[in-house]
């Protein structure tokens, strides 16, 4: 099964949109979006950045464990994944980002 991205409106009012890969883990988390076409617009530019290697920005976080941003060509991040135990699954995460970031599938709470 293919990924699919959830978009949701939070408590505050603000909107925002996960990836989730076809098992429904997510695997990359936006910032919260005062509108639902920012939003979107955010949703676009996974789909567009997605395959390039070079968008991604490897990370080490302080408490040894490790994580990734997807950058847009303007270098504004995008999405920021989970926290990794290890770096080979960083990059697990990455290939999944890649392998389902393009889907078109976006779906909405009832």
């Amino acid at each position: 099964m293919a990924g699919w991205f959830e978009l949701k409106q939070g408590n505050s009012g603000k909107f925002s949109f996960v990836l989730a890969a076809g098992n429904g883990e997510p695997i990359l988390r936006s910032e919260q979006y005062e509108s639902r076409a920012s939003a979107r617009n955010g949703i676009a530019s996974v789909q567009k950045n997605c395959t390039s290697d070079n968008r991604f920005d490897r990370k080490d976080a302080s408490d040894g464990r490790f994580y990734f941003n997807l950058k847009a060509a303007n270098h504004q991040v995008i999405g920021t994944s989970q926290m990794y135990k290890s770096s080979a699954s960083r990059d697990a995460g990455i290939e999944s980002v890649k392998n389902n970031g393009s889907t078109e599938t976006i779906k909405t709470p009832d």
